[in-house]
């Protein structure tokens, strides 16, 4: 049976190439974005089995229509794909207060506002797939990214906290944690970042030089992420975290390999706080 999905963010990007493969795999979609005339050559091409809505993810409210939309469009509403979102490239010191505040918006509580529309439609009917597409940034960090990167740690946080809370209800959560890719992300990232001071050239030189090597020559292949995408959602069980991109796997291992040293290293510190009697016992149960 075709499902029916709801794709954040769909007229560019990422989000393109997973509503282009949606609809070429014969399912039917509620593609959004903030300008939707940007959607219109998708209905030309395939007709009533996609809607377009007009969305900021950022308004509950909004939020809230478009899942509405869906289920009185198609009568209901099996995948919800969290993808709008965007990132800046600048230190946080010399980051613009609104700039970084419109991307927690949009990367985050974006993804709060959808989630808590589609959680109803799913649990009545005891199934559903939420795919949030977070970054490997959302398990490790970079300099220069803060606003980004603190985001997409609090979307693979919040996408595993609802994997635990809804698995039973037949909801399947899962965050894509993918590298680079050739989107535009890359140039919208590095577009309008400040000059460097000279105190943080230090730190963050050598991330706006990678930056400038990599835009355009990603190894992430959108299609193929996408591609991947469909598979779970018709597929079996999914993971609670997906990490996608052989670059993205490279910097989880380093990062983690970091963190767990780190941890050795302060244990002692750790558990020094602990009363006495400390009783344990209870972890057993979580």
């Amino acid at each position: 049976m075709s499902k029916v999905w709801l794709i954040t963010g769909s007229a560019r990007g990422l989000g393109l190439h997973i509503a282009r493969a949606v609809l070429e795999a014969g399912d039917r979609l509620i593609a959004t974005a903030r300008r939707p005339e940007h959607l219109e050559p998708l209905v030309q091409e395939f007709g009533n089995r996609i809607a377009s809505f007009a969305l900021d993810v950022a308004d509950p409210k909004a939020a809230q229509a478009a899942v509405d939309f869906a289920v009185d469009t198609f009568g209901r509403l099996d995948v919800l794909v969290n993808n709008a979102g965007f990132g800046h490239f600048a230190p946080f010191e010399q980051s613009d207060p609104d700039h970084f505040r419109a991307q927690v918006d949009t990367n985050f509580f974006g993804v709060v506002n959808m989630t808590r529309a589609v959680l109803p439609v799913m649990r009545r009917q005891h199934s559903g797939h939420i795919i949030n597409i977070s970054s490997v940034g959302g398990r490790m960090t970079g300099p220069g990214m803060a606003a980004y990167q603190s985001s997409k740690w609090a979307v693979s946080g919040f996408s595993e906290i609802i994997a635990k809370e809804t698995r039973h209800l037949g909801i399947k959560t899962v965050s894509i944690e993918p590298g680079g890719m050739r989107t535009e992300w890359g140039q919208i990232a590095r577009g309008d970042a400040p000059a460097l001071t000279e105190d943080y050239q230090a730190s963050l030189g050598a991330m706006q030089a990678a930056l400038e090597q990599v835009v355009g020559n990603e190894i992430g292949n959108p299609d193929r992420v996408a591609a991947v995408i469909l598979d779970l959602v018709y597929g079996g069980d999914v993971p609670e975290h997906l990490v996608l991109g052989s670059d993205a796997v490279e910097l989880l291992k380093k990062a983690e390999e970091n963190r767990r040293r780190e941890a050795d290293a302060w244990e002692s510190v750790s558990r020094s706080t602990d009363y006495e009697d400390a009783d344990l016992s209870f972890l057993r149960n979580l």
